[in-house]
Parts: C-alpha cells; sequence; structure tokens
C-alpha cells in the first residue's frame, strides 16, 4: 500500500505542477509512445543482455516486494522462536530430533509453522545445523563461521535483484537522451516546417530526455531501493536463526536460547517478552 501511495504521489506531483505551471499533456502524451518505445524497449533489451534468467525471473519476482514488503511479519519471528524452543529441548532425545530434522514436511513441530516450514532455506538452515551437532561438529564458533557464510552468500544472492534495477536506472537518463537526439534528427530533417509545427517538433524531442531521467530518479531507481530495503528486512529472519543456533552449541537452556535470539531481534518485529512467554507456555501444554 504504501509503494502504491509512493507511485502516486511522484506522478500527481510532476504532472500536476506541469498543467499548473500552465503545460500541455497533449504534447507529452502524443510523444509518449514512441519515446518509450525507443527508451524503455532498450533498457529492458539491456537488461536482457547483462542477466541470466534466473536474474531476469528474479528481478521480476521481486519488483512485488515494493507493494508487499517484507515477507516476514512479526508474528513469523515469534513463531521462529518457538520452533526453535522446541527443536532445543527435543536434542535431549537424539532418536526423537532426529525425526524431525530428517523430515521436517512430516514433522509435527516444523508443521504447526506452515510458514516457516514453506521456506527451504530456513528449514534448511535449522536441520542441517542441527544436523551437523548430532554428528559431534558442534564447536559454536565454526558452527558461526559456517553459517555466517552462507547466510552471507544467501544474501549476495538474493541482491542481484536490486542490483540488476539499479543498473537499468542509471541507464535511462542516457537513453532518454539518446531518445531525444533521434527526435532532434528528425526536426532537423523538416527545417523547412514553419515555427509551430518545429516548436512542436523539438518539444516532443524532449519529452525523451524528461522521461529517461523521470523513470531513471522517481521509478527504477526507487524500486531498487525499495528491494534492497525489504531484502535486508527478511535478512534478519536467517540471522535470527543463527544466534539461536550457536547459543544452543553453548549448551545454554532453550529458554535461554530464544531469549538470545529474541534480543537481537530488530525492535519493528520483536515480540514482546510476555507474548513469548505465553507462546512458549503453549507449545510446553500442547507437548
Amino acid at each position: 500500500m504504501v509503494g502504491i501511495a509512493g507511485v502516486c504521489i511522484v506522478f500527481a506531483m510532476v504532472f500536476g505542477g506541469y498543467i499548473i505551471a500552465g503545460g500541455k499533456l497533449e504534447i507529452i502524451l502524443h510523444a509518449l509512445p514512441h519515446e518509450m518505445i525507443i527508451i524503455a524497449g532498450a533498457a529492458i533489451g539491456a537488461f536482457v543482455i547483462s542477466s541470466d534468467f534466473h536474474t531476469i525471473k528474479h528481478t521480476l519476482s521481486d519488483i512485488a516486494k515494493v507493494f508487499k514488503g517484507p515477507k516476514w511479519k512479526p508474528r513469523d519471528y515469534q513463531d521462529l522462536l518457538c520452533l526453535m524452543f522446541q527443536l532445543i529441548k527435543a536434542r535431549a532425545n537424539p532418536v526423537e530430533l532426529d525425526s524431525h530434522i530428517e523430515d521436517p514436511a512430516s514433522s509435527p513441530i516444523f508443521m504447526a509453522y506452515p510458514r516457516i516450514l514453506a521456506d527451504a532455506e530456513a528449514v534448511s538452515l535449522i536441520c542441517d545445523t542441527l544436523r551437523s551437532a548430532s554428528m559431534n561438529y558442534d564447536d559454536p564458533h565454526q558452527v558461526e563461521e559456517v553459517l555466517t557464510k552462507r547466510i552471507e552468500k544467501t544474501y549476495a544472492k538474493a541482491q542481484h535483484s536490486s542490483h540488476a534495477l539499479q543498473t537499468m536506472a542509471d541507464a535511462l537518463p542516457a537513453l532518454g537522451i539518446v531518445a531525444a537526439v533521434l527526435g532532434v534528427i528528425k526536426t532537423m530533417a523538416s527545417i523547412d516546417q514553419p515555427p509551430p509545427v518545429l516548436g512542436k517538433m523539438i518539444a516532443g524531442a524532449l519529452v525523451g530526455t524528461f522521461m529517461g531521467v523521470f523513470l531513471a530518479y522517481g521509478i527504477v531507481g526507487p524500486f531498487a531501493s525499495r528491494v534492497k530495503a525489504v531484502i535486508d528486512e527478511d535478512q534478519t529472519f536467517y540471522n535470527l536463526i543463527r544466534e539461536v543456533m550457536v547459543a544452543a552449541l553453548h549448551n545454554h537452556a532453550a529458554n535461554v536460547c530464544v531469549e538470545v535470539g529474541r534480543q537481537n531481534t530488530p525492535a519493528a518485529v520483536r515480540p514482546s517478552y510476555g507474548d513469548l512467554e505465553g507462546a512458549l507456555r503453549a507449545t510446553r501444554q500442547a507437548a
């Protein structure tokens, strides 16, 4: 909703101010189809040239994040801490723990949190770490280093779409100039026309420069920044898994581990101590 409101504000302020100043929209609307074919077409073509299929698909999917916002909501962070609490408690019985981490899709613990279960990376982080600990690879410092590198690799991959959008935004002003120059060439070829005709042709050429700059700094650039911000926010979910897992490998009690995770959760999505305690109490009663 905020993303939609932002786009509306950009269009309303730019074109509203232009109309209030006495500008005529019909000049822009007349030139817009041809200029957009040149500018947007060239930008999309350059994007396709510089990206592989995965990046193209990923970028198109991530544009929705501008409007949807972060994937993980405050309730998901509380659910994650409850999930981790139950799995850490299950470490006391290795046979029981193996039944959960070897087949998470059939685990009653994981099945209680379907949004987390649906995220392959989160489930893999949790299960792989617990499996390694059961194989005596349980040095907290080594595990933390491995988890950090894995999370950083996933984060770098997730950032490809924002980098691609930013590269497109950087290219749009120059492509607008290309469209404007073509318009000037067209105008010069009609130099024998009367001044009113030449004036409209020059105005149409300048629409190319305007559209290139407008799209770069008013639409695509902000989209790239927002996608990056959403990815950064979602990344804290995986960082939380690392914090709780490392605390568990230091042999802290399960409630201490989840409190470490709670304290390391950003304030905007951090569950209160009372809410988390209530949720943990409910999981104990359900067990």
